[in-house]
């Protein structure tokens, strides 16, 4: 585990007003994602490898 007071969040460049964003802080070995409405709520900490799955399959298209 990470100490997530430590952790440089960033928002999407892409994201809008409406609060409707995650986002991201990068970690020792992976990367941290919270709801930017809620930063002290649930925080999903990914291992790189992991996130890096996930990345991909977002840009690949298996979300839509």
């Amino acid at each position: 585990m990470n100490d997530l007071n430590l952790a440089a969040w960033k928002k999407s460049s892409r994201s809008v007003d409406q609060g409707n964003c995650v986002e991201v802080a990068n970690l020792d070995g992976g990367r941290a994602v919270r709801d930017s409405k809620n930063p002290t709520g649930t925080v999903l900490q990914l291992a790189t490898t992991t996130w890096s799955a996930f990345t991909t399959a977002i840009q690949d298209g298996q979300f839509d």
